[in-house]
Formats: C-alpha cells, sequence, structure tokens
C-alpha cells in the first residue's frame, strides 16, 4: 500500500491555522448574470439564495479560472456555449468579462490575479488583458509579476519571458517559472461538482481518479485512489454515509470487465450475512451523499492536495434530517480545504453555530445577480442568535447587504494601470 499523505492546516508563528490554498476575495464583471461581485470568502462560505437567482454563475466564474488553465481557454469558453453565452447579456451586451482572484499559497505567497476576455466578430475572443503580482508574506523580496495586453507584455519580472498570445491565458505559458506555478498548481486543483446520480449509477470506464468529473461519472476511480493512498479519509467517507443513509457497512470499488461500479455492503438483522448491492441499485439521494462526501475528501496524489471544492446543492435528495450530518461533514472537509457551497435549503442552516461571515446572500434582480454579505437587519438577528440562517431564509429575510454591492464604475479589477 502507498503511503498516506494527508494535506494539514498550516500554523503560523501565532499559531493560527491556515488552508494550504485560501481564495480570500473574487471580484467578477459582467460573466453571465453577474453585473459586478466583490466577495470575501471563508473557509467554509454558503452562497443562499431562491433557485435561478444566479448563485451557480458565481462558482461557474471559478470553475472558468481553473478550467482554462488546466485544460485550455478555447475549451473552457466552448464547454460554455462560446464567448456569446458567457458575458452577461443585456441591453448593453459589454463585450468583455472579467475577473479578479486574491488568494494565499501555503501560508507563505500572496497572489493577486486577474484577466478580461473580450468578445470579437464571429463568435471570437481575445484575452485583453491579463496581470499577475505575487510576493511573499514573510519575505517581500520574494515577488513576482507580469502584464500583458492583447498578446503583447508590457511588464515582467523574468528577464526573458516566453511569448504570449492573444488566445490564450499567459498564466499557463509561464507556469514553469518560481512563483507562478504555485498559483497555475492552485487553480488547477480546484474542483466544482453539480452531481448526477444517472452518471454515477451508470458502469463507469477506469480512469486516473486524480480528480473527480463534475458529474460524478468517474467516482468509483476517484473512490478506489482514495482507498489507496489516504484510507483514513476514505472510511471517513464511509463512516459520513453511514449517519446519512442508516445501514451502510461499507463501500468498495468492484470490476465489471472493462468497466467499473461500486458495490455498498448494509448490515442485516439477526446475524445474516451484509446484503450487498450494486451502484445501478441504489437511490439518488445514496448516490449524491457519496459524490458529495469523495468531492469533499477526494485526495488528488498527481497533482497535489484538492485545494478547493464547490459544490451545488448538496442537500438535494437528501430527507431533512441528514442536514446536520451534511453539515458537519462540510466543516471537517474546509479544514484541510476550501468548501464553497450553493443552498436554497433553510435545512441545511439550521443551526445557530453558522458563522456569519460564512454566508453570502443571493439575489436577482430584472436578470442581474447581487451577491454580497448579509445585510445589517439579518446580521443583528444571527448575531443575536433570535433566529438561525435557515429560519430567516424561510420568512425571506436573507438579503444581501445593498450597500456592499459594487457599482461598475467603483469596481477595480485591475492590478497595473
Amino acid at each position: 500500500m502507498e503511503e498516506e499523505v494527508i494535506p494539514t492546516p498550516i500554523g503560523d508563528n501565532n499559531g493560527q491555522v491556515k488552508l494550504p490554498v485560501f481564495l480570500r476575495r473574487v471580484a467578477i464583471k459582467d460573466y453571465k448574470s453577474i453585473a459586478t461581485c466583490d466577495a470575501e470568502l471563508e473557509p467554509l462560505t454558503f452562497l443562499i439564495g431562491p433557485n435561478g437567482s444566479g448563485k451557480s454563475n458565481f462558482l461557474d466564474a471559478l470553475r472558468f479560472c481553473s478550467d482554462a488553465p488546466r485544460n485550455s481557454l478555447d475549451q473552457a469558453i466552448r464547454n460554455r456555449g462560446g464567448i456569446n453565452e458567457v458575458r452577461r447579456r443585456s441591453a448593453g451586451r459589454p463585450n468583455h468579462f472579467a475577473l479578479r482572484l486574491n488568494l494565499e499559497v501555503l501560508g507563505k505567497y500572496r497572489f493577486d490575479y486577474h484577466f478580461e476576455i473580450g468578445a470579437r466578430t464571429g463568435g471570437a475572443y481575445a484575452v485583453r488583458r491579463e496581470e499577475c503580482i505575487w510576493q511573499g508574506l514573510t519575505d517581500p523580496e520574494e515577488r513576482g509579476e507580469f502584464a500583458v495586453r492583447n498578446g503583447e507584455i508590457v511588464q515582467s519580472s523574468v528577464k526573458t519571458p516566453p511569448p504570449a498570445a492573444a488566445d490564450r491565458l499567459y498564466l499557463v505559458t509561464i507556469a514553469g517559472y518560481p512563483g507562478f506555478e504555485l498559483l497555475y498548481k492552485a487553480l488547477s486543483t480546484m474542483g466544482f461538482y453539480n452531481l448526477n446520480p444517472d452518471r454515477i449509477r451508470d458502469l463507469q470506464s477506469p480512469d486516473s481518479g486524480e480528480l473527480m468529473a463534475r458529474n460524478g461519472d468517474n467516482l468509483t476511480a476517484v473512490f478506489s485512489n482514495l482507498t489507496r493512498t489516504a484510507p483514513s479519509s476514505a472510511d471517513r467517507v464511509v463512516e459520513f454515509l453511514s449517519l446519512v443513509v442508516p445501514g451502510v457497512e461499507s463501500v468498495h470499488p468492484r470490476a465489471l470487465g472493462p468497466k467499473e461500479t461500486l458495490e455498498f455492503r448494509e448490515k442485516a438483522e439477526g446475524g445474516e450475512k451484509a446484503r450487498k448491492f450494486l451502484a445501478a441499485s441504489m437511490s439518488d439521494g445514496t448516490l449524491r451523499a457519496l459524490g458529495v462526501l469523495v468531492a469533499l475528501f477526494q485526495r488528488s496524489s498527481g497533482r497535489g492536495a484538492v485545494s478547493l471544492v464547490g459544490i451545488e446543492e448538496p442537500e438535494m435528495a437528501l430527507y431533512p434530517a441528514a442536514a446536520g450530518v451534511l453539515l458537519d461533514s462540510l466543516r471537517e472537509a474546509s479544514q484541510t480545504r476550501q468548501v464553497l457551497v450553493t443552498s436554497h435549503s433553510p435545512d441545511l442552516l439550521d443551526r445557530s453555530d453558522i458563522p456569519i461571515d460564512s454566508i453570502l446572500a443571493v439575489s436577482s434582480k430584472e436578470g442581474k445577480t447581487y451577491i454580497g454579505p448579509v445585510n445589517e437587519a439579518g446580521k443583528r438577528i444571527l448575531h443575536k442568535k433570535l433566529r438561525t440562517a435557515g429560519e430567516l431564509m424561510r420568512i425571506n429575510q436573507m438579503e444581501p447587504d445593498w450597500k456592499k454591492i459594487p457599482n461598475p464604475s467603483s469596481l477595480q479589477l485591475r492590478l497595473f494601470q
């Protein structure tokens, strides 16, 4: 068996714990339904709002930041239906979209990264601007930067920088240089999930299991990889699953000819042998619960630990009583990687011990998505523990603080002027 290597939080000189990768701030402009957004994130962050409010578009913007360097910018745009489906739809039809990320890596380095992608005629596109600044948190002399405009390098800390191109992100090109490779790896190891029980239920093709697919169609390979490289994490997945689905005793990968699936064993009464069921026989709720847990605790041994996990509606198809177990699993996972969750379920937030700063309220007006911290009235109620966040949702009182929603003119994304 391979040696188990489990990523752990990093402690600084003051004894405070930091995640290996911590995405602190996300600013978005004109991405799908999001006109402007400037949000600070926590190790565990909940994006809360009704269906159709645009919660998924926030996660998709971050997924874009992962897909583009891990695969290619062209594939990331094509997978979303082309540039005209990515930039925000409005009467003015803005012809570009932009994102800015502020993150820390290994508790030692801070990165600011920004790019703008503009549409051209005929469905073409170009990277209008891409900028990055990184600096050591303990040694300010450790630093690097680049700025690219329409395929031309205008600033670089690399003495002889590699050439740039207008149709691809320069971060991929410069990822072999010190400092920049940390940002590339951090973005490339983010995973985002909208699980499909039918794809989990189907027989699956063999896979390296390095990173779970968005719909879960390589879950068997990822769980198999987890049992080999981090057996205690695999055991934890099964422990949580047995609380969500009482009676589940174990889960094992099983080969069926050239394909593979999962075999579930359930306890039997009266001293009988445990009953065995393949994934094809399990309910949507059981398969979704397993998918969520594997996504949270997966280990990507080849690329390094999964840096961030974003999950859409993890409570879907689960009975309300399982919400507490789900919340516990989200919290535990957020100790070793950042976790972002979209939800419209009051049951998931029916706890008075959920930090107020971990909640982002999402609202939609006239087709535009607005994202921000909970408004002052809601904060006072939560701080005094008069109601839980779930109770505020039930009475439609979970609204963002409109004073903290940036205007398009005031949203500063560029690093270099």
